[in-house]
């Protein structure tokens, strides 16, 4: 801790003249202003009203969200589906029979 440290700044210090009468006006101005709010008898209903309404407001929004989601998946999902080739492939001939006439590949010696 340097010589610096520990000298207090100017003006700061607890003995100044007029520092408690000051203190004291300001405390006095404001239990003066502080008495005179009232509270008004709806604010907890109108509080509670609001966000009550706020959640039902969420809630709604959430919903809509969902089923957008939904409905563009599915919508997707069977664009999808319809954009798949009509004609048959090569594993789905449609002889309904296997083919069993042909040669086979040959086995690798062991």
């Amino acid at each position: 801790m340097t010589h610096r440290d520990k000298t207090p700044s100017r003006g700061t210090s607890p003995d100044r003249a007029g520092h408690g009468r000051t203190e004291e006006e300001l405390r006095e101005a404001l239990r003066v202003l502080a008495g005179g709010v009232l509270p008004d008898p709806d604010a907890y209903r109108t509080a509670r009203g609001e966000w009550l309404r706020r959640e039902r407001r969420r809630r709604l929004v959430l919903a809509v969200l969902i089923t957008v989601v939904f409905t563009l998946a599915t919508l997707i999902g069977l664009w999808v589906l319809n954009q798949a080739p009509s004609d048959p492939g090569v594993i789905f001939s449609g002889t309904g029979a296997p083919v069993a006439d042909g040669t086979s590949l040959p086995r690798p010696s062991p």
